[in-house]
Formats: C-alpha cells, structure tokens, sequence
C-alpha cells in the first residue's frame, strides 16, 4: 500500500498581493495565511490569539471580506487580495477606522486590535450595520479581553458616519 504522505508536495508556490504588493510565496500545504502573513511576510499586526478562528485576532480582508486567517490555508488564497492592519493606511494617512479608535480610546492592551479594527473595515464594506446593536452583533466574532467593547462600538459607530 503505497504512502499517501508520498504524494503531498513539501511546498507550493502561491502568489497574493497583499497591502498593495505583489507577493510570491512557496508554502507548505498546511501554512495558514496567518502564519505567512507573520512568519513569512513579517507582517506581524495580525496577531495570532485562539488558534481556533474564536478570537478574531486574526482577522484580515481576503478580497475586501472579513476572515480568520488562523482557519485559512494560504494556498486556498492564491492569487487573492489580502488587507492587514498595516495596509490599512494610506499615504501616511491613518483609515478612519484607525483614527476613530485612537480618538474613542478603543483599546487597552491592544492584542485585539487589528482584529477588531480589520473586522470593522469589512463591517462597514458590508454595510449592513445601522446602529449600535448591530455594530455588536455582527462584530462578536471580534473579542477584548480588556472589555473595551463600548469604546469599540463608539468608534464604528464614528467611522460609519463619517462613511
């Protein structure tokens, strides 16, 4: 009976373009597009929280939608459009999203930030939240653990009307 591992290429070329550039990667086929985002493209705001997609640390966009890359094989992504935290900005001008959070105070130790601030930007590309129970519901993927959530709120909500 022949092995099946035999049959699992070691690395597969892969290319994204995140932030705005153009990469080519060689992952194995087991990598998750958190740990090539961190391990090999650097991008460490991405955090790696649960490891379980129950978190949302990890959230990035993949083609403008929210999604945990802790639960997402790079290699399913080829040829996508990855945002992290630090692509967010532009030009050395923060995203709204970004400011609203810095004005509202919307963290204490900052973990879950990107997660929560990435969550946000797809949030408010979705347009589907009108007010502030809608904001929580269709962010509690995102958890603090410091509880910042009114904070958090008070800034989508500043970034919603300011979009």
């Amino acid at each position: 009976m022949a092995d099946l591992t035999d049959q699992i290429p070691e690395r597969i070329p892969i290319s994204l373009v995140v932030n705005g550039a153009s990469r080519t990667l060689e992952v194995a086929p087991w990598t998750t597009l958190l740990d090539a985002l961190r391990d090999r493209l650097e991008l460490t705001g991405t955090k790696k929280g649960c490891d379980h997609g129950q978190c949302g640390a990890c959230t990035v966009l993949v083609d403008g939608r929210r999604v945990n890359s802790c639960l997402t094989l790079a290699v399913m992504k080829d040829g996508a459009e990855i945002t992290t935290i630090e692509g967010l900005a532009k030009d050395g001008t923060l995203h709204p999203l970004q400011q609203a959070f810095i004005e509202h105070d919307a963290f204490q130790c900052g973990y879950c930030t990107p997660g929560q601030i990435c969550s946000a930007a797809g949030l408010l590309a979705e347009g589907r939240a009108r007010d502030a129970d809608e904001i929580r519901e269709l962010m509690s993927g995102n958890l603090c653990r410091c509880g910042a959530y009114p904070n958090i709120v008070a800034a989508i909500e500043q970034a919603m009307s300011r979009s």
